[in-house]
C-alpha cells in the first residue's frame, strides 16, 4: 500500500472522528448548560531516509471545550438557576464530586437539592444543600445563598478551577477535575432561569457539511488509488 493511501486513511479516520463531535453538538442543541466542543487535529511528520521525503499522518483524537456562556431563559421554576459569568456548580456523584453549569434542580423527598439523575446541589463548605419544605417561600439571592421564609439557610458553592484545561468531560454536562477550585466570585446566580447550550446550530451544520464533503473527496482519492494499484497489478500479471 502506498505512503499516499496511509496518510488519507489517518486523514479519514479524522475525519470520522470530527463528525462523530459535531453530531454530538447538534445533538445537544436544548440541553441545558452543554457546552460545545470542537475536535483537534494534529499532526505526525516522519523522515524516511536521506534524498526521500517525510510522511504526514494526522490524528484528531483530542477534543477542545467551549466554555463561553449560553443565554439564560426565563422558567419561574424556584430551583431553576442559572450562572452568569464563569463558574460552575459542584454537585456530589457516586464517582465523586463533579462540576456542571446544569442548574434544573429540584427538591427530593428529603430536602436536598438534587440534580435530574439525583446528584447532590453542594454548598459553599461543600455539604448537600437543604431546604426545609415546612419553612415558607424558598428564594435565592444572586451570591447564592437560600432562604426560606426569609431566613438565610445555606449558600450555594460557585467554584472555578485554576486551570480550564484539566476538566475532562462526564455523562455530557458534567465536568471532573484534579485542579484546584477557587470560589468563582465573579459569578452570580439567577433563580428562574436556565443556562442554554452554548452550541451555534449555524455554524455547527455548515461544519457537518464541510466535513462531509473532505470526507467523500477523501473516498474519491482512495478508489482512485485502489483502481490504479489493481491496473498495475493486472499489467504485470499478465506479462
Amino acid at each position: 500500500m502506498s505512503n499516499s493511501v496511509y496518510t488519507t486513511l489517518t486523514r479519514q479516520s479524522g475525519l470520522m472522528n470530527e463528525m462523530r463531535v459535531v453530531a454530538n453538538n447538534i445533538a445537544n442543541l436544548a440541553t441545558t448548560g452543554f457546552r460545545a466542543e470542537s475536535a483537534i487535529f494534529s499532526e505526525f511528520v516522519m523522515p524516511l531516509g536521506v534524498g526521500n521525503d517525510s510522511i504526514s499522518m494526522a490524528r484528531a483524537n483530542a477534543h477542545q471545550t467551549n466554555y463561553h456562556q449560553g443565554s439564560l431563559t426565563q422558567t419561574g421554576g424556584a430551583f431553576d438557576l442559572g450562572i452568569n459569568g464563569d463558574g460552575f456548580f459542584q454537585v456530589q456523584t457516586p464517582d465523586g464530586v463533579r462540576l456542571t453549569r446544569a442548574g434544573a434542580f429540584s427538591l427530593s423527598a428529603e430536602g436536598e437539592l438534587v440534580s435530574p439523575d439525583g446528584s447532590l446541589l453542594l454548598d459553599v463548605g461543600g455539604a448537600p444543600m437543604f431546604a426545609p419544605a415546612d419553612a415558607g417561600p424558598i428564594s435565592i439571592s444572586a451570591d447564592g445563598t437560600l432562604s426560606a421564609g426569609g431566613h438565610p439557610v445555606a449558600q450555594i458553592g460557585l467554584v472555578l478551577p485554576t486551570d480550564l484545561t484539566t476538566l475532562v468531560r462526564e455523562g455530557g454536562v458534567k465536568f471532573k477535575t484534579n485542579s484546584d477550585l477557587l470560589p468563582a466570585d465573579n459569578a452570580t446566580i439567577s433563580q428562574g432561569f436556565l443556562e442554554s447550550s452554548n452550541v451555534d446550530a449555524v455554524g455547527q451544520i455548515a461544519r457537518m457539511i464541510e466535513v462531509q464533503r473532505s470526507y467523500e473527496m477523501g473516498q474519491s482519492f482512495l478508489e482512485k488509488e485502489d483502481e490504479r494499484l489493481r491496473s498495475i497489478m493486472t499489467l504485470v500479471g499478465g506479462r
